[in-house]
């Protein structure tokens, strides 16, 4: 069982990058999945979630620029983020609250945002 995050760059502001996420084994989830992420020198934050019925939430800080999206046959998960600002620089991670309860995080990728 893993979580395998990939899609991170480096990127200038205002470009777009779309996120994977594959979640296999005992963490995948019958509830929903979230995307974080980590700033230098911040807390985790959550940015995104969505539920197995398709239900998706955002924070408010990128809320209009980010999507959230799963392949369900793929255990993937995605998260499309355009109009990308320097703010947005961290390391991107997935989670279910399978693996949360195991305190299991993947590696996460990391995203830069800078001209």
């Amino acid at each position: 069982a893993q979580i395998v995050e990939s899609g991170g760059n480096l990127v200038q502001p205002g470009g777009s990058l779309r996120l994977s996420c594959v979640v296999s084994g005992n963490l995948v989830s019958i509830y929903g999945t979230n995307w974080y992420r980590r700033a230098p020198g911040k807390e985790r934050e959550r940015v995104a979630s969505i539920t197995t019925g398709g239900t998706t939430v955002y924070a408010d800080s990128v809320k209009g620029r980010f999507t959230i999206s799963t392949d369900n046959a793929k255990n993937t998960v995605y998260l499309q983020m355009d109009a990308l600002q320097s703010a947005d620089t961290a390391v991107y991670y997935c989670n279910t609250p399978e693996g949360i309860n195991r305190n299991y995080w993947g590696q996460g990728t990391q995203v830069t945002v800078s001209a």
